[in-house]
């Protein structure tokens, strides 16, 4: 009985080395059809955006997406370096170096999406020249978003940062105040709440679109697109950014579709990357 089932079971392997497969190769080939990508992003526009890749775009192209929002702008990063996650697409490039320079990570940024231009927002006043003196503005504490919205504002004009001061500009960096604002750091994901407690607030794109305000209407002063280093994009673990999902992935994001989708669905008040 034993040898009749070992010539069956060479008679069986042979029967697959003639048809050119094994059985490795078969299972090797069902794994790689299931292999499902978990990619971590914030709820507004991000999980929009790649829920359009996913219904529209990733079929065809043989990808299976599976999307996981998260509120803030660190767990993304956390779970993607623990190996939870396959990709995210939340943060932009320089968000991601500071990230990686003080959390210690390996996480490299691997193609841009869109823009969310930040803005400054209030319940109080309807123009950026009538902010009182004394007047409390909300910032997002994160240290590129500090800098970035410091600059907002020096931009137009509301203060004045020593020579020099770049993305990582914080309160420090402020040359003149003449209004004497008193700046009041939060987590960024609290900005849009912060509306009723301060005179002014400014408040990056995602979460102003979650709470429902128009960046391209609403903001007092809005971030200029030219030039802008601040385009959010799809990352992932440091060594996988040739993958051919991921490679196959960016290409959808940056799809002539996508930037269409954006266009019309978020009037100006997210960007495509160009």
């Amino acid at each position: 009985m034993k040898i009749h089932r070992f010539v069956g079971a060479v008679a069986l392997a042979l029967s697959l080395a003639a048809c050119g497969t094994s059985q490795s190769a078969t299972s090797d080939t069902a794994e790689s059809a299931d292999t499902v990508l978990k990619v971590g992003v914030n709820p507004v526009p991000h999980a929009e955006i790649l829920n359009f890749v996913k219904d529209n775009l990733a079929p065809a192209a043989g990808l299976k997406l599976e999307v996981v929002e998260f509120t803030d702008y660190v767990q993304p990063n956390v779970q993607l370096e623990e190996g939870k996650l396959t990709a995210n697409y939340f943060q932009h490039r320089p968000y991601l170096d500071d990230f990686n320079k003080s959390k210690g990570t390996n996480l490299t940024f691997v193609a841009g999406v869109h823009l969310e231009p930040l803005g400054l927002y209030s319940k109080k006043i309807t123009d950026v020249s009538a902010l009182a003196s004394g007047a409390t503005v909300a910032l997002p504490n994160d240290a590129t978003n500090l800098g970035r919205a410091l600059k907002l504002l020096a931009d137009n004009g509301v203060i004045t940062l020593k020579d020099g001061a770049g993305t990582a500009a914080t309160e420090r960096d402020v040359a003149q105040n003449p209004k004497n604002l008193q700046f009041k750091p939060l987590e960024a994901a609290q900005l849009p709440r912060s509306l009723e407690d301060v005179d002014a607030a400014v408040i990056n794109g995602n979460y102003a679109l979650e709470a429902g305000l128009k960046p391209a209407s609403d903001a007092l002063v809005l971030e200029k697109t030219e030039g802008n280093p601040y385009v959010n994009g799809l990352v992932v673990p440091n060594g996988h950014e040739k993958d051919a999902n991921i490679v196959t992935l960016g290409k959808l994001l940056q799809d002539q579709k996508v930037k269409d989708f954006i266009k019309e669905k978020y009037q100006g008040s997210v960007l495509p990357a160009e």
